[in-house]
């Protein structure tokens, strides 16, 4: 689609906007190019790129900016990455909610922008398993997690048991299904429903219902940091539809969830960028992220959020690391 000379003149016009924030003019962009070409043919090389929609021209200014087409085409086919630009962060092994916490803070410090963690989805497997009876037909479902994360679930039943039940039936769940997940506890009742007495059949396909509600819902937690770095942010600050539109993203925190879990169907650091997809639907946003694992398994995601005017090689190699130091203060050493 493009010549190496229109490459090029892209990619300097891309880096020298990104560096200094203002529309770059054809004078400019010769210097920055190093390219020995005369105003006039830089200008119709602007004009074309124009035309294909990768630059703009604000009408405050003669020179061009980019768009969120030609942000893309720089990310996938022009930009470099150096390492070591960041030095060598760290994030102490802790709490895993300590541990996520830290990772959001380490982001937008690193960054100067939004740190944004997804938390890790949890496995629907039970360690314990306990029923307390309440009042008539009122139960509380005590849930302990393989890693020692306690829900409480208070339950209906149709009809009223007593604890001695509850505590055979607990009993009976402890001993045959610690350790499977709810998806295969789930199977299993299917099979075994009809050997079952009623009141173990009945707490048992209640407890797996209540698991399931309880995983759920602590999967639903997104972590952000930094969200007072975009009120230092030019492209923000002069502008408080575009700041008011990015706390709004912040605060609907189930858009959001969607967006980073795009990322987590894929390795590696993935870039979405404002305005050329229904995935960011802000044009003065972008997000760089990259899936966690523990033990091997993607479990979450993280990012940086900011403007479409960001350092990308930088913010690449922030989320990779990062996503790196998560994974390792996450997982369980052998």
């Amino acid at each position: 689609m493009l010549d190496d000379r229109a490459k090029l003149l892209l990619k300097a016009l891309v880096e020298r906007y990104i560096a200094d924030g203002q529309p770059v003019g054809s004078r400019t962009l010769s210097r920055a190019s190093g390219l020995d070409l005369s105003p006039a043919t830089i200008r119709n090389v602007m004009s074309d790129l124009e035309e294909l929609g990768l630059i703009a021209s604000p009408h405050t200014s003669a020179g061009r900016i980019p768009t969120a087409r030609g942000y893309r085409l720089f990310v996938d086919t022009m930009l470099t990455v150096q390492r070591n630009q960041i030095g060598t962060p760290s994030l102490a092994h802790d709490q895993p909610q300590k541990v996520i916490s830290n990772a959001a803070n380490l982001l937008s410090s690193l960054s100067q922008f939004v740190g944004v963690v997804i938390a890790p989805r949890r496995t629907s497997v039970f360690r314990h398993i306990e029923f307390l009876r309440l009042s008539e037909r009122r139960l509380l479902v005590i849930i302990v997690s393989p890693e020692g994360d306690v829900q409480n679930r208070v339950i209906f039943t149709e009809v009223d048991y007593t604890q001695s039940q509850l505590v055979e039936a607990a009993n009976y769940l402890n001993t045959h299904y610690v350790g499977l997940a709810i998806e295969q506890v789930r199977e299993r009742l299917k099979n075994e429903v009809d050997t079952l007495r009623v009141e173990i059949a009945s707490l048992m396909n209640a407890a797996v219902a209540a698991n399931s509600e309880a995983m759920t819902e602590a999967q639903d937690e997104v972590i952000i940091s930094g969200e007072r770095n975009l009120l230092s942010v030019s492209d923000f600050s002069n502008d408080m539809s575009h700041l008011r539109r990015a706390f709004d993203l912040f605060e609907q925190k189930a858009q959001l969830m969607r967006l980073l879990d795009v990322t987590g169907q894929a390795e590696g650091v993935r870039i979405f960028i404002g305005g050329e997809s229904q995935v960011v639907p802000f044009e003065d946003l972008s997000i760089v992220s990259a899936p966690y694992e523990v033990d091997g398994q993607i479990v979450g995601t993280l990012g940086v959020v900011g403007p479409t005017r960001m350092a990308y090689d930088r913010m690449i190699q922030i989320v990779d690391i990062t996503s790196k130091l998560v994974s390792n203060a996450l997982s369980h050493h052998k």
